[in-house]
């Protein structure tokens, strides 16, 4: 927390971008306590409300953004390339496209509020083609949304942020490994159903 205290002290809203970009395209920045420690700094009057939420929400979908070509370009030919190996044959990258187009857009949404999920969702979509347009509805409704969730957050708790955040992070990875236990669980017994 020190060193995103510093950076942000230091570059004020280009501090606040940078991370969130790089944080969104995967390097391990806690996107959640930049956010909500921002919305404590328009609280202690240091940002100011309008441009923090303007910062972040360029910086998410930025990150977004670039993750999405990345899966387009580099995640889609190693597909082609190497997904014989993994089973993902075309047939499946379309079914994936299939169900981007009809359900998996609201994963763009939802997914910035699962840890690791947001980063899997942009190069997901890339991979298999969502169109732009689609893309950018979806995701940069979510990564506004999420920025306005985390950055009132840290406002409304003002110096009670990082006590909550650090709630609420516990509470997300136990919920996390649950969902997980439960999808693995029900593919075990979908697999075991199909077999009878």
């Amino acid at each position: 927390m020190e060193i995103i205290a510093h950076w942000i002290s230091h570059y004020g809203y280009f501090g606040l971008f940078s991370l969130l970009m790089l944080g969104i395209i995967g390097l391990p920045i806690p996107d959640e306590t930049l956010l909500t420690f921002s919305g404590f700094l328009v609280h202690i009057h240091k940002f100011s409300l309008y441009p923090t939420i303007l910062t972040a929400f360029l910086g998410s979908v930025t990150g977004i953004t670039i993750s999405y070509f990345l899966g387009r370009s580099i995640g889609l030919y190693l597909l082609r390339k190497y997904g014989k190996y993994l089973l993902i044959t075309p047939e499946k990258l379309d079914a994936v496209h299939q169900w981007f187009l009809k359900r998996g857009k609201w994963s763009l949404v939802i997914g910035y509020f699962i840890p690791g999920v947001r980063h899997l969702t942009a190069y997901t979509a890339g991979a298999t083609k969502l169109e732009l347009a689609k893309f950018m509805t979806y995701a940069y409704a979510g990564g506004f949304i999420w920025s306005l969730t985390f950055i009132f957050l840290g406002y409304s708790l003002g110096k009670h942020w990082q006590s909550a955040i650090n709630r609420l992070q516990d509470n997300v990875l136990i919920g996390t490994i649950v969902l997980f236990a439960v999808l693995v669980l029900g593919w075990y017994m979908r697999k075991r159903i199909v077999k009878l």
